[in-house]
């Protein structure tokens, strides 16, 4: 059986409270981790004695949106994520998720698929010395990314193949993928070895997990069920009050 452990997406669900307020109140109703987006416009000191005094994790964060599909930005790419390390280090998060640029006019995907896997193959290194997982994200374009390169999941999970690392996997987003493919349970069982973190949110609407076509409790359960060791980020935009609807999730887990 799999540890699947629940972690709020402080810039969505929490969106119109501080850091401090954010943290307390993933404290309050009791989930033990939470992740955001941008560590850079963000007082990390602070942060981390926060995080620390309410016993809480920081389960993610992200590294610059530097393009992947374009090779001759490669080397900004790589320097942005070796300080995504280094302040992923300073608040003990182990795992940084990372976009992969849009699809480039007049150049084939095949071409850019490669840049992605070398990009990555570079990257290794710097994750395997830190002992920090980065995980590359599909996104849909129906509606949210429209230009987005990496949309379909199988996509997603031969370039993880082909970089060949344990510390570079693939965040799999349900919402998105849902949007993009459906078939999420297949999907994402079948490929739970590339998988280093999930994320999700109602469709359609992004809003809370009860709300939409989405099953969640049997998505859970079906990532339970697997040997998966890691957090799924709630991700999402709450209609209702966040407090209680983390509450209902948080009940889910226990």
């Amino acid at each position: 059986m799999g540890n699947l452990r629940p972690s709020v997406c402080i810039d969505a669900v929490l969106e119109n409270l501080s850091d401090t307020q954010a943290i307390e109140a993933v404290k309050q109703v009791g989930i033990g981790a939470f992740e955001f987006w941008g560590w850079w416009d963000r007082d990390l000191t602070n942060l981390v004695q926060e995080k620390d005094a309410a016993g809480l994790e920081v389960s993610a964060c992200c590294t610059h949106f530097v393009s992947l599909t374009d090779a001759n930005r490669r080397s900004e790419y790589l320097e942005g994520l070796q300080q995504s390390i280094e302040a992923a280090s300073r608040i003990g998060c182990k795992t940084i998720i990372s976009q992969v640029g849009d699809a480039l006019e007049g150049r084939s995907r095949a071409s850019q698929h490669t840049s992605l896997v070398d990009g990555l193959r570079a990257a290794a290194p710097f994750l395997e010395e830190a002992n920090v997982t980065l995980v590359i994200e599909p996104l849909n374009l129906l509606v949210n990314h429209p230009g987005y390169y990496l949309v379909q999941s199988a996509e997603a999970f031969e370039i993880v193949k082909a970089v060949g690392s344990p510390s570079v996997k693939v965040v799999f987003d349900i919402y998105h993928q849902q949007v993009s493919e459906g078939n999420v349970i297949h999907n994402l069982v079948t490929n739970i070895d590339k998988i280093g973190h999930f994320h999700a949110a109602g469709n359609p609407g992004r809003n809370e997990l009860t709300r939409g076509e989405l099953n969640y409790r049997q998505i859970f359960k079906a990532i339970q069920e697997t040997d998966y060791d890691g957090y799924v980020g709630l991700e999402y935009w709450p209609i209702e009050d966040p407090l209680e609807g983390l509450r209902e999730i948080r009940s889910w887990f226990v």
